[in-house]
């Protein structure tokens, strides 16, 4: 069987299932009509709630503010006292009254159940209620403000669904009650035009205080509708969703409902647009499969010839896709790893010539003619004095050279390149004797640890070779620490040291990405570790000049199979 293009194969199976996406849209459009009516009754309802809230508030903390303001004042106080003044206390409410949305009636009664004010005067149950049931619970808790939720009629065909009332004192002294009944009828009106088919306000005990509909009202005047879920309740066979909120002093709930049932005739409507939309996508579809496979067709051969390209050897194989989407990802992932495997092979190439320069400077310069003739020269002289130290000399040599022009091992155990050191140190101190002296201080738990080979030499060698310079005893002190996950060595000498600008000269050399100068030891093992570990490793030198240097080595602390990382 012939085998297809990409071309063909993507255009052939777009429109192989084309038939799935319109299958799920038309799913989808249905689940969403379903959803879109929910989802609305549910926003409207928690809307409502939060105007509702919002309105209740206002009036609740108005009211508050306003007894608290009378019972406070000195003209009721006067007016309970003297029974005077009260026509000015009448201005003073019907002023506060008549600019509110939800008005109410006022009575100001002394401790001797006089009422001295009283807006509703005639109503002798309604006064009854007062000194029989409001006055005494106002007794009971005089420094707190009642707010109670029953209902009160009036003769004028009103009806107050909130009292609140406060005492009021003079000298610590109860002389009188201020009590106001807020109106039913406008609480009706605050919870009416809302996006919700019931409103209801309660108190913390569920008796309601308002509502929008009658039949939400139970035993006791209680809202205690039947819950099918969380939210949602069945009032008369029908079932609503249902949203709750409280005001923020907790005094008053909310509820907010609205009925689930969707609209049928408009279900059918979004129907009959989902079938339109549908017809319409597959014409669409099949129109932007040829188009689609044709673009895909030329990303996909870009990206074969760039590896192709790659296979036979061509690094610079860059591939330009710009079509915004997974090819153009695709080829900016392909041109990154081009450019990693490019900055791979020169860190490769640099640090082979890294260390292809650190071995000859360690021949060049450790092992140099002059060096090797002054030990030779020690060696013919302590022939004639003493066979063993010239034999044990040679030895010494014989392994530091052994050690050091072996190229095949690139880490080390530490311990087995403190032993070349040591070795190293030790040819030094037979040559200058009493005018060398050095110590060791590496904690035995990191001589295990693996470090690049020759780490301590290059260090040493600069140590040895400018400390006798301006002095004819040299102290050299070797020690190791581990911080963090790394170890840090350091080289102190006490020789001459540098000045500033000779210093600050050395450190810019050693930080430079290049450096042809390949004599220069210090430069070599900083850039090795540099680009064998990362750029937090490397070296640092400090120097006084006339006190001496302090060179420290940073390297990764590696044990056991971490070595070859």
């Amino acid at each position: 069987m012939k085998k297809k293009s990409f071309k063909e194969a993507t255009k052939s199976l777009f429109l192989k299932y084309t038939v799935v996406p319109i299958l799920i849209l038309i799913i989808l459009f249905t689940l969403f009509t379903i959803v879109i009516f929910h989802l609305k009754a549910v926003y409207d309802a928690k809307q409502s709630g939060e105007q509702i809230k919002e309105r209740m508030t206002d009036v609740y903390e108005v009211y508050q503010g306003e007894i608290k303001k009378m019972a406070g004042s000195a003209l009721v106080t006067k007016s309970l006292n003297y029974h005077d003044d009260i026509n000015l206390v009448y201005e003073d409410f019907y002023n506060f009254n008549n600019k509110q949305d939800v008005k109410s009636s006022f009575f100001l009664v002394d401790v001797n159940d006089v009422f001295v004010a009283s807006t509703n005067k005639s109503n002798n149950e309604v006064n009854e209620g007062i000194l029989n049931h409001i006055i005494p619970l106002l007794e009971k808790y005089p420094d707190d403000l009642l707010s109670l939720v029953e209902k009160t009629n009036f003769s004028h065909g009103q009806a107050s669904t909130i009292t609140l009332g406060t005492a009021v004192k003079q000298d610590n002294q109860i002389i009188g009650y201020v009590i106001y009944m807020l109106y039913e009828e406008d609480f009706q009106r605050l919870i009416f035009g809302e996006k919700t088919d019931i409103a209801v306000i309660t108190d913390t005990y569920n008796h309601i205080v308002v509502t929008s509909n009658e039949i939400v009202q139970g035993l006791m005047n209680k809202f205690q509708p039947e819950k099918l879920s969380h939210s949602k309740v069945q009032i008369e066979n029908d079932t609503y969703y249902m949203n709750q909120t409280e005001t923020a002093d907790n005094t008053f709930r909310i509820y907010t409902l609205n009925n689930t049932e969707t609209d049928k005739v408009v279900l059918i409507l979004y129907f009959i647009f989902i079938g339109i939309t549908c017809a319409f996508l597959f014409i669409l579809l099949r129109i932007l499969a040829e188009k689609m496979s044709r673009r895909n067709a030329e990303s996909i051969d870009k990206l074969l010839i760039a590896v192709d390209q790659l296979k036979k050897g061509d690094l610079t194989s860059y591939v330009e896709i710009h079509t915004g989407d997974e090819f153009e990802t695709l080829a900016n992932q392909y041109n990154t790893m081009l450019d990693s495997l490019n900055d791979l092979l020169n860190r490769n190439r640099e640090l082979s010539e890294i260390r292809k320069v650190n071995e000859m400077k360690i021949l060049q310069s450790q092992f140099n003619p002059h060096f090797l003739f002054n030990v030779l020269e020690t060696v013919r002289y302590t022939m004639v004095s003493n066979v063993d130290k010239a034999q044990d000399i040679i030895l010494l040599l014989s392994s530091l050279l052994r050690y050091s022009i072996n190229q095949n091992i690139d880490q080390v155990i530490l311990e087995k390149d403190l032993n070349y050191t040591i070795d190293y140190l030790k040819l030094h101190k037979m040559r200058f004797n009493e005018r060398l002296h050095y110590s060791l201080e590496i904690p035995e738990e990191i001589k295990e640890a693996y470090i690049p080979k020759l780490l301590l030499q290059p260090i040493i060698e600069n140590a040895i070779k400018y400390g006798y310079r301006h002095q004819t005893t040299l102290n050299i002190w070797i020690k190791a620490k581990v911080v963090g996950s790394d170890i840090v060595f350091s080289v102190e000498d006490d020789g001459g040291g540098m000045e500033a600008q000779q210093l600050a000269d050395i450190q810019k050399k050693i930080q430079a990405s290049e450096n042809n100068q390949v004599g220069i030891g210090l430069y070599n093992t900083h850039r090795r570790l540099r680009l064998q570990f990362g750029e937090k490793y490397g070296l640092e030198i400090d120097s006084t000049f006339n006190q001496g240097t302090i060179v420290s080595i940073t390297v990764p602390y590696l044990k056991g199979e971490e070595h070859h990382v």
